[in-house]
């Protein structure tokens, strides 16, 4: 099959289209034909830092894909041979990545793909709906009628955070950059659409909540927006990140206090051993969604051959929405 191959670690030129053997559906697994694969910023961190989560090079990266049942492992129920499906399979430490044909990918990860979505747009959803709701659901256990906050409703897990806490009965307000971001925030649904380049944190706080604060506060960016999710919250209140490479004043939660959660969803993936958030999991949360989230994809057309400029884009900050790759 073909298959990108990452062959060390850094720049983009250590990403090659090579020619590999056909992964074979071990006990447990699923033997699924990719269709199209997302780029996520966690391909990028793999691919430029190594080797921490990174798949024993040469690796295919790749978590996330959409397509079709080719072969069933031993032990698998629920699928059936051409069955469309759509998981976060792969990509990191011991589980091969999806920038490729075929995936021999854990059972439990795979779910229905969306009936009503093309492959190409289901492929964009897995790993931004999983992120999206362990932070909203499984960790801050969001409730109908809560002020919920989301830093970057526009990015890759914001505008899929805007629909999991709108399903989940909470007025959901967003911060972006520009005019148009605000258009894309409110035609997902947000209540309330902040330009954070305009309008101070103080500022909105005052205007949303009375002065009160945000029952939850969702920080997709990182960086400053930590400090600022902090001033943002309410007295005991709660902030969820999932961004936390960086250095950030804590005493500011102890002065309200908040608590803070901190979101890796591939934790499941990288160790599978008794987690309370498990692959099992996964694939429930992505069947259960199936269907009533629309993704937001970037309208460039990408193949396996495109896969170093697929990175490249998004290392730039240039992609309007998720970067998918047509591999069939």
């Amino acid at each position: 099959m073909k298959a990108v191959l990452l062959t060390g670690f850094g720049g983009v030129e250590k990403l090659e289209l090579a020619t590999v053997p056909t992964p074979v559906a071990g006990p447990g697994q699923v033997l699924v034909k990719i269709h199209a694969a997302s780029v996520n910023p966690v391909d990028t961190k793999i691919r430029r830092n190594g080797p921490a989560i990174a798949p024993d090079l040469p690796a295919i990266l790749g978590c996330d894909m959409a397509g079709t049942v080719e072969a069933l492992g031993d032990g698998v129920t629920g699928f059936s041979l051409g069955q469309a499906v759509y998981g976060c399979v792969g990509g990191v430490k011991g589980l091969p990545g999806t920038y490729a044909d075929y995936v021999a990918a854990d059972a439990r990860l795979l779910a229905p793909a969306p009936a009503g979505l093309s492959l190409h747009d289901a492929a964009a959803l897995p790993l931004v709906t999983l992120t999206a709701w362990e932070a909203l659901v499984d960790r801050a256990r969001v409730r109908p009628g809560e002020k919920v906050l989301i830093h970057g409703g526009a990015g890759g897990v914001g505008h899929i955070a805007i629909q999991i806490a709108k399903m989940q009965g909470a007025h959901v307000t967003t911060t972006v950059s520009s005019d148009e971001k605000a258009d894309l925030a409110r035609s997902f649904g947000a209540d309330e659409v902040v330009n954070y380049k305009t309008e101070s944190v103080e500022a909105y706080v005052a205007r949303l909540t009375a002065g009160r604060g945000f029952d939850i506060v969702l920080d997709t960016t990182g960086g400053s927006d930590i400090a600022t999710s902090f001033a943002a919250a309410r007295l005991n209140g709660q902030v969820v990140t999932i961004v936390a490479g960086y250095t950030a004043d804590l005493s500011p939660m102890h002065g309200k206090g908040l608590s803070l959660h901190v979101v890796f969803m591939l934790l499941p993936m990288l160790y599978d051993h008794g987690f309370a958030i498990d692959r099992a999991h996964q694939g429930r949360v992505l069947a259960d969604l199936s269907g009533r989230l629309r993704p937001l994809v970037d309208p460039t057309h990408y193949t396996l051959a495109d896969v170093a400029v697929a990175h490249t884009r998004l290392e730039t900050g240039k992609a309007a929405g998720k970067l998918v790759i047509d591999v069939v």
